[in-house]
């Protein structure tokens, strides 16, 4: 087959081509992608090596277009011009720029958008020096929007037999698409049939971005009624993946009531007589289902409640028993009891043998009782004015006496519960004869002449005394002070001492008679006189001289004055009277007191005679002669 000259020509021409290439080539090195985020500028270099020195060098960068194998050209360039293409997606918007001392370009992309995640080819060309061709993938990457999620407002019961939606999760505007997992408190969810399902639904906006929406969908239990749900984003960034986590959330988890429990709320401790009491019930369901409350002994009678609890005011002890609370499932329709056992504690009031008063006779012994029915162990103590006496729900008197009369009672009291106590009494009354101490021994004393003596006498008896005074040695006494008790009288007499004394304090009543007797020696009043003294004696003289001195010296001076004046007449033959004045003159008196205040004779003797009476008063005057 003959071939046509030409085409020999091209066929060399080809064949010395590919061997000249064969001997000349070029290395091309480019990043296989570049991470940029929205909004950000991206580089991209494209470095190249010629094995032989190129002439001229030519490079065009070109970007695949979306959804395609074509290409298209957006820059050119060589030793004489540098064009970037119209109409491109990226006119105005990129330079080509030579990288330092290296061989090479780095095109620079301002303002990167979603559209700009393509291939870029950078291609170069160096004639007879070889060409190549290299691409980096640039990726833009934009996070996601704070992740949204809600958990259902209903509650979801166990007795479901698929799995119910729990909640869902949102994650908005995110380059490229996000993902979202699913934690049960910090365990991820993985699905599993019958168990766990995830639905996911991806949105590609007309902006670009993406959307997810993730709805968890789970087959609760009784267990799951604290547990804490959330859902956690995934997203790339240039420096590889993020995560966020949203809130947390509870979801309500409806199941049955399986136990019931009945409780005293209050008081607490021990109850009594009384008390308001207030009952709690409670079961392990979700929601609290209905109760009813119900003595065990009368479980068709319903109780007055409110809600969950049971009041009883002022129990009493036929209140004590076994109380039920019940409660109907609305979903299994199964009943469920709880119950408790409530007693009230009593102490009934104290009963006392002999009651109210009892007689006894002086000597005689006496045995009370005091008894109080209680629920409890109950401690009895027995009181004499305020003063313990006793111990024991007996009380023994034993020999009574007239200081064993008096109201004695009886406090029973509950040690284990303070708020029970209660009391009674028993009057004991001893009769007999009077009684006076010291009534065999004769009180005896000493006294002076006309004074006043206070006697006392004081007996102790029932029926009650009358006492009476037998006075001799003095007609002067009379009774100032008579006052009687229950179980004593005294009286007070006042009797002048004029003599030796004997009184008698008689007693009596109507089971007989006791006497005292007192003894009074009168002591005669003596006024005693002070021995003349020598000394004293001379000095009254020598004091009366001087005063007789002093009354010649002032009455010769008044005789000289009347003489000068010629008041007095001398060398008349006749005698005239002469008239002496007595002026009167202050009498001197001399007086002598012995004063000692006079003793109030109302006031009262012990029975021992103590002596206060009126003290004498002496007077000695003594006037002087005119």
């Amino acid at each position: 087959m003959a071939f046509p000259k030409n085409s020999f020509i091209l066929v060399f021409l080809l064949i010395c081509s590919l061997s000249w290439n064969a001997w000349a080539k070029v290395e091309m090195t480019m990043d296989e992608s570049v991470e940029v985020y929205l909004g950000d500028l991206a580089d991209i270099p494209c470095q190249y090596v010629f094995s032989e020195q190129p002439r001229a060098v030519m490079i065009q960068w070109f970007v695949r277009n979306p959804g395609s194998s074509s290409r298209e050209r957006i820059y050119y360039g060589d030793n004489t011009q540098q064009i970037v293409d119209d109409g491109t997606d990226f006119t105005g918007r990129i330079t080509v720029s030579d990288i330092g001392d290296q061989e090479g370009v780095l095109l620079t992309i301002q303002d990167v958008q979603l559209t700009d995640e393509r291939e870029f080819f950078c291609q170069v060309n160096g004639m007879a020096a070889g060409n190549g061709e290299g691409k980096t993938h640039l990726r833009v990457f934009d996070p996601p929007e704070a992740s949204v999620i809600e958990g259902v407002h209903t509650g979801i019961s166990v007795t479901n037999e698929l799995p119910s939606r729990i909640a869902s999760c949102e994650a908005r505007n995110s380059f490229p698409k996000p993902n979202i997992t699913w934690y049960r408190d910090s365990s991820p969810l993985t699905p599993t049939h019958g168990q766990i399902n995830v639905v996911t639904l991806v949105t590609r906006e007309s902006s670009g971005f993406y959307t997810v929406q993730s709805e968890l969908q789970y087959k609760v239990a009784k267990e799951d009624k604290d547990a804490l749900f959330s859902c956690e984003v995934s997203y790339y960034v240039p420096e590889g993946v993020r995560t966020a986590k949203s809130k947390v959330i509870n979801i309500t988890v409806h199941f049955p009531t399986t136990i019931i429990e009945l409780w005293k709320e209050s008081p607490q401790g021990l109850v009594k007589e009384g008390d308001t009491v207030e009952l709690r019930c409670q079961g392990d369901g979700n929601p609290p289902p209905p109760f009813t409350f119900n003595r065990e002994q009368e479980q068709e009678t319903a109780l007055e409640a409110s809600d969950d609890t049971l009041v009883l005011r002022e129990v009493i002890r036929g209140d004590s028993g076994v109380y039920q609370c019940r409660a109907l499932d609305l979903d299994t329709y199964e009943q469920v009891t709880g119950d408790m056992q409530l007693t009230v504690h009593y102490l009934d009031p104290a009963v006392v043998v002999p009651k109210d008063s009892e007689i006894l006779l002086k000597g005689e012994s006496l045995t009370a009782t005091c008894n109080a029915l209680s629920s409890l162990e109950t401690t009895t103590v027995w009181l004499k004015n305020g003063q313990e006496v006793g111990k024991g729900h007996m009380l023994f008197l034993q020999d009574a006496t007239y200081d064993t009369a008096g109201e004695y009672v009886c406090e029973v009291t509950v040690s284990s519960l303070p708020g029970l106590h209660t009391s009674g009494s028993v009057h004991i009354i001893v009769q007999g004869a009077p009684q006076m101490k010291d009534a065999d021994r004769e009180v005896e004393m000493d006294e002076g002449t006309g004074k006043w003596v206070n006697l006392s006498c004081e007996a102790h008896a029932h029926p009650l005394t009358t006492i009476s005074w037998t006075v001799t040695g003095s007609q002067s006494w009379h009774e100032v002070l008579t006052r009687a008790t229950e179980h004593s009288t005294i009286s007070v007499v006042s009797i002048k001492v004029t003599s030796d004394i004997t009184a008698f304090c008689n007693a009596t009543n109507d089971i007989g008679t006791e006497t005292k007797s007192f003894s009074i020696r009168a002591i005669p009043m003596v006024t005693s006189t002070a021995p003349y003294s020598p000394a004293e004696g001379n000095g009254v003289i020598i004091v009366v001289i001087i005063l007789c001195i002093l009354l010649l010296a002032i009455l010769g001076s008044v005789l000289y004055f009347l003489h000068k004046k010629g008041k007095i007449p001398c060398g008349r033959s006749g005698k005239q009277e002469i008239t002496k004045e007595n002026p009167n003159k202050d009498d001197i008196v001399m007086e002598m007191k012995t004063n000692t205040k006079t003793e109030d004779a109302g006031l009262l003797k012990g029975i021992n005679g103590d002596k206060n009476g009126p003290s004498d008063q002496v007077t000695m005057d003594t006037k002087a002669i005119r």
